[in-house]
């Protein structure tokens, strides 16, 4: 049994069996599409492939974050049975859910005065959170302290970077994030907007790419950039897709040329259905260890 619990939540999106291997619970958020509601829950509840099609088809997508008392029920049995809880939550500069979290913790530590719950705001989401996940886990299987990896994850969030792009601007657009007249332009013109996430965890728009092609190309020649030792660079390296995959093996194929000492193989997962509801289908994003993320 592991010293202590790490927790986070869906909007990590990694698959259920990687959590399921790596021990590592997590508390779902919720999505409604078209007037039903679903858990947030790694594609159980409706497979990506379904959920992305009703996407494309026009249906509206909104989402609901955990809230307090879901967050107490999470968290307690872990209390009961003995067990500390680190828990890293999704960004909040793109949700409240962090506060829902601190709320529930104050609550339960008046009840089990003799337990500790560590919380670290990510400032990322999707896989790049899930890449802050992954490395909290590699400390924790190291025996490192409930408060050494606490410590650690709040010091070097902001060194996962996280880079996007899409091909369909249709849900930007929805969303405010591109106005109307810009998304008419852009599709026209071909632009694929590339984006990141700021070091207060907002995604914010970097650049208008135009084509496909040069996007994939940008978007690796920013973790050229950016990521640890540069083209030398021996971290992880994960990559998130909303219903794209052969544009994202095309990114982690030019990841993979162009930085031979990777750890491991990149790792594909798709983009869940709360981060999702926002992107809409066609957005790859990679994400790395790199240096700290100052804007």
């Amino acid at each position: 049994m592991e010293p202590f619990v790490l927790t986070c939540c869906s909007t990590a999106d990694m698959e259920k069996e990687y959590f399921e291997r790596r021990n590592i619970p997590y508390v779902c958020f919720h999505v409604t599409l078209d007037g039903k509601d679903y858990m947030d829950d790694l594609g159980q509840s409706i497979p990506f492939p379904e959920f992305y099609k009703k996407i494309q088809e026009g249906a509206l997508a909104s989402t609901s974050q955990i809230n307090v008392e879901e967050y107490i029920g999470f968290f307690e049995p872990f209390l009961k049975n003995g067990r500390d809880i680190l828990h890293i939550s999704l960004s909040s500069g793109i949700s409240g859910t962090f506060n829902s979290a601190s709320i529930a913790r104050d609550e339960l530590l008046e009840k089990y005065p003799d337990r500790q719950i560590f919380l670290v705001d990510s400032l990322g989401a999707s896989s790049g959170y899930g890449l802050l996940v992954d490395m909290a886990a590699d400390l924790r299987d190291r025996g490192d302290s409930i408060r050494d990896v606490y410590e650690w994850a709040a010091t070097n969030r902001l060194k996962i970077h996280h880079w996007f792009f899409s091909t369909d601007l249709t849900s930007y657009i929805r969303g405010g994030r591109i106005s109307k007249t810009s998304g008419f332009i852009g599709t026209m013109l071909g632009i694929c907007p590339l984006l990141n996430m700021d070091s207060e965890g907002h995604l914010i728009p970097r650049a208008k790419i135009r084509t496909k092609k040069r996007a994939v190309k940008e978007i690796v020649k920013k973790m050229e950039e950016h990521a640890k030792d540069g083209t030398d660079y021996s971290g992880k390296c994960f990559i998130s897709n909303s219903a794209c995959y052969e544009d994202a093996r095309q990114v982690a194929d030019l990841v993979e040329a162009t930085f031979p000492n990777l750890n491991g193989h990149v790792v594909i997962n798709s983009v869940g259905t709360v981060i999702g509801a926002h992107t809409g289908p066609g957005t790859v994003a990679l994400f790395f260890e790199g240096d700290k993320r100052t804007d």
